[in-house]
């Protein structure tokens, strides 16, 4: 990727992290994870006026779990940022098959494709969750490990373009983005379980088409990795900039 203005990208990788959020095995389990992180039992959780002791711990545990696996996603995201420096000579192939993998994914996330490998669930879990606020951090490292079919291909993608970025802190920030897109409605979702329940109820029966909307946008970076659009694109912003800062 060329260098220049970041926000693009930035902006692709929050979005990719809400995709995360609404995939149909991650939004209907929020309040059972909500009751597994906090100890606190569902009727408790939905209570029409919440004690304060209540929305601290939830808000402390939902914090510590979003940190547990934005932790993870970053690291990863270092990890194949650092190795792909190792392949810069070979960076123009990468591209071209990792757009070709995440045209696959958003695909499967779509429903136009089954790739069964996708479809298995690999949850690292924990019975009996650790005591404290450490055993929250350490849930959400568990399950950015462990949900593949809810944020693999999406966090797939994310990988992958931040691969193809110029330097590892620029794809660490791009995981940090997408850990965010994926966070802050989760964090928000903790504040206001009830609510929560309430707008889940309306739009389960679209979670197909936002199903089809996400795969589609997966698709879109796919192609757009494949053809250095993004690079591009970069470029474009960066003249543009300039241009306007004379």
């Amino acid at each position: 990727m060329q260098q220049g203005p970041e926000s693009v990208t930035i902006v692709v990788a929050f979005i990719a992290g809400l995709i995360s959020f609404l995939s149909p095995c991650v939004l209907p389990l929020i309040p059972s994870y909500l009751s597994y992180i906090t100890g606190i039992t569902f009727s408790d959780l939905t209570q029409e006026a919440l004690p304060k002791k209540i929305r601290f711990l939830t808000a402390a545990h939902s914090l510590l779990f979003i940190c547990g696996f934005t932790a993870v996603f970053v690291i990863l995201g270092l990890s194949f940022t650092f190795l792909s420096g190792f392949l810069s000579q070979h960076q123009a192939l990468i591209k071209k098959i990792g757009g070709i993998i995440v045209v696959l994914f958003g695909l499967n996330i779509a429903g136009f494709l089954n790739l069964g490998f996708l479809q298995k669930e690999r949850k690292l879990e924990i019975k009996s969750k650790p005591m404290g606020y450490l055993g929250s951090f350490l849930v959400g490292a568990v399950f950015s490990l462990g949900w593949t079919p809810c944020v693999g291909p999406a966090l797939s993608s994310i990988l992958i373009l931040g691969s193809t970025t110029a330097t590892v802190a620029q794809g660490a920030i791009l995981l940090l983005s997408y850990s965010l897109g994926l966070g802050i409605p989760f964090f928000i979702s903790s504040l206001l379980i009830n609510n929560f329940l309430s707008y889940f109820k309306r739009i389960k029966r679209y979670l197909r088409i936002i199903s089809v909307i996400s795969g589609l946008f997966i698709v879109a970076i796919g192609v757009m990795i494949f053809t250095d659009y993004f690079g591009t694109l970069s470029g474009y912003l960066g003249s543009w900039l300039s241009s306007a800062g004379k």
